[in-house]
């Protein structure tokens, strides 16, 4: 019974994820990154994250982005959303190795339910330089939030 269990609770909550590299390491805002995926299961609660890599040399302490947002059978509606991805005082919040930091934000503020088929999220950033520099990938994660 416990065996059973334990392979129960390590089950993967991943329903996507997928990034974008910028290979000349800056991420201009004329280009959108753009994510579709398929829901299936209408009867969870997601969560939805930006995940952002930079390198140690960028120059905010945020990022600016646009997220549209197009569910099914939908119109694309877009927002702004701004990211925290340090300070001066404690350095940056992600995950660090060597002079590369990983984010992974939530964008939505509670768990959502989607309807069934297929989602677009188109992520630009909107901040004063642009190109933004020192950006070396974006993406989008969802996955199943755990009751």
């Amino acid at each position: 019974m416990f065996v059973l269990g334990l392979f129960a609770a390590c089950r993967q909550l991943n329903v996507y994820e997928q990034l974008r590299p910028f290979p000349s390491h800056e991420w201009a805002s004329a280009d959108t990154c753009v994510f579709k995926f398929q829901i299936t299961d209408t009867s969870a609660r997601y969560h939805i994250y930006a995940i952002i890599r930079h390198e140690d040399a960028y120059h905010y302490n945020n990022l600016w982005l646009e997220v549209g947002t197009r569910a099914p059978g939908d119109i694309l509606k877009k927002q702004t959303v701004m990211l925290t991805l340090g300070d001066n005082k404690k350095g940056w919040q992600g995950i660090g190795m060597d002079d590369v930091f990983d984010h992974r934000i939530r964008i939505t503020q509670q768990p959502v339910r989607l309807v069934a088929g297929e989602y677009t999220f188109v992520l630009r950033q909107i901040m004063r330089e642009d190109p933004l520099q020192k950006v070396l990938q974006a993406g989008l994660r969802v996955e199943k939030s755990v009751p």
